[in-house]
């Protein structure tokens, strides 16, 4: 193994900035992204509208499957990372979250309620001066 890194060491270099890069980006990304979750995202008997209803049905489908396509681009970068360089765990969490799929909404739920989770998320929420999350 020592041996490939020392044969392609550009690659290695370009590979290990990349996902310093992606670490970092999710570091910044994340806790501004829960902060704007609106509060009762998450309540019982709520759920978003349809993405991009009010667009044109040709673009709306292509910008779907566009997300989708990127979502499991993701998903198995993620996968490949679990053994390569990378963050994996934080790539797949982010092709999940772009992927369309039946129970999606509470599988969210479910892993936002979960204590510890709910918790780390409403302090930052408090920290920007933000609500709680209802769930």
């Amino acid at each position: 193994m020592f041996d490939c890194l020392r044969q392609n060491g550009e690659a290695a270099a370009w590979i290990a900035g990349a996902s310093l890069a992606a670490f970092l980006f999710a570091l910044a990304a994340v806790p501004r992204l829960v902060v704007r979750i609106p509060p009762d995202y998450f309540a019982p008997g709520k759920r978003r509208g349809v993405l991009w209803a009010n667009a044109n049905p040709v673009l709306r489908i292509l910008l779907l499957v566009l997300k989708n396509a990127v979502g499991a681009l993701f998903l198995l970068a993620g996968i490949a990372m679990l053994f390569l360089p990378g963050q994996g765990l934080l790539t797949i969490l982010a092709g999940i979250a772009l992927l369309d799929f039946p129970g999606k909404f509470r599988l969210a739920r479910w892993l936002v309620s979960r204590g510890p989770l709910l918790r780390t998320i409403n302090r930052l929420r408090r920290r920007a001066g933000r609500p709680p999350l209802v769930v």
